[in-house]
């Protein structure tokens, strides 16, 4: 259990990565235009590239966890991104975070316990 655990959380964190690394590169693109310009700008924006690449690892490595283990376990044990995504929200947009999210996060890493167990 504890290896399927690591895995999801390494595969949480990428899928985490590749949502910052694209919400940083979506703010770099402006408004969009149907036009050779336009997606040049998308398509040579670095951020944009690594996003793609960690999607890539995430999605591989949650092929590897649906092969091997039980889907009633690992899907819920996923959720651990919403907590990453959180944690990213304040350590990387500077966004403030409500008391009601913080319990939100709660709930999930409590049910994470649960199964995990």
């Amino acid at each position: 259990m504890l290896k399927l655990v690591g895995l999801t959380f390494i595969q949480s964190l990428l899928l985490m990565l590749s949502q910052v690394f694209l919400k940083l590169a979506v703010t770099k693109f402006g408004a969009f235009r149907f036009t050779a310009d336009y997606f040049k700008s998308v398509f040579t924006n670095l951020n944009f590239a690594i996003s793609g690449l960690t999607v890539l690892g995430a999605v591989s490595l949650w092929m590897y966890i649906l092969r091997h283990y039980d889907f009633s376990v690992a899907y819920p044990l996923g959720s651990i991104s919403y907590v990453l995504g959180l944690l990213a929200a304040i350590l990387v947009f500077n966004e403030s975070v409500p008391v009601t999210r913080w319990i939100g996060v709660c709930i999930i890493i409590v049910g994470i316990y649960f199964v995990a167990k």
